[in-house]
């Protein structure tokens, strides 16, 4: 499954090219994940795999991260676990409230109370910048953030700054492996 999700991430999600990234970084290379994550195999794989990850801790009740990278992840990740003996359940963080109605940054939290352990999750990290916006949202709507999955790690200090928050960390694949170095 991960050599399959790499060859399609190199072959559908990543460029050659400068671009200048959300953090202010200028690279010389770029991973647009979301032809991958619309892709029906790449989601397939993509989910399970990170479903994979998350057996490892059982009280994790939610996945979740920030719209619109995390959603095809929260939503694929919640499905592929809807025959466990407990599922997962997915919710999204707007960029910004909601404005009209409810007003939520947090969609999704019928389905969970306060306390609730869960694990944010990421198409692409570089820095963890966008990441810690996602749990810092999650922890002022009463979310237990334990840990970060993200589907790939460009390998640029954001594993390290997600750790410093005593956070865990794990990445599906790493820009190691899209580059076959």
């Amino acid at each position: 499954m991960l050599e399959e999700l790499t060859r399609l991430i190199r072959e559908l999600s990543y460029e050659k090219r400068t671009v200048t990234l959300a953090s202010g970084r200028i690279s010389d290379f770029y991973i647009d994940l979301k032809n991958t994550l619309l892709h029906p195999r790449g989601i397939y794989l993509v989910s399970h795999l990170i479903a994979e990850k998350i057996k490892k801790y059982p009280q994790v009740k939610g996945v979740g991260g920030l719209t619109m990278g995390a959603d095809p992840l929260s939503t694929g990740v919640s499905l592929v676990t809807h025959e466990w003996k407990n599922p997962i359940f997915a919710f999204y963080i707007r960029k910004e409230p909601k404005g009209h109605g409810t007003q939520n940054w947090l969609e999704g939290m019928k389905n969970f109370k306060s306390g609730d352990k869960v694990v944010i999750l990421e198409d692409v990290v570089t820095t963890g910048g966008s990441t810690l916006k996602s749990v810092e949202r999650a922890r002022l709507a009463g979310l237990d953030v334990i840990g970060v999955i993200t589907a790939v790690d460009r390998q640029e200090g954001g594993a390290e700054n997600i750790l410093k928050e005593n956070l865990w960390f794990d990445a599906v694949v790493t820009k190691a492996m899209i580059l076959g170095t």
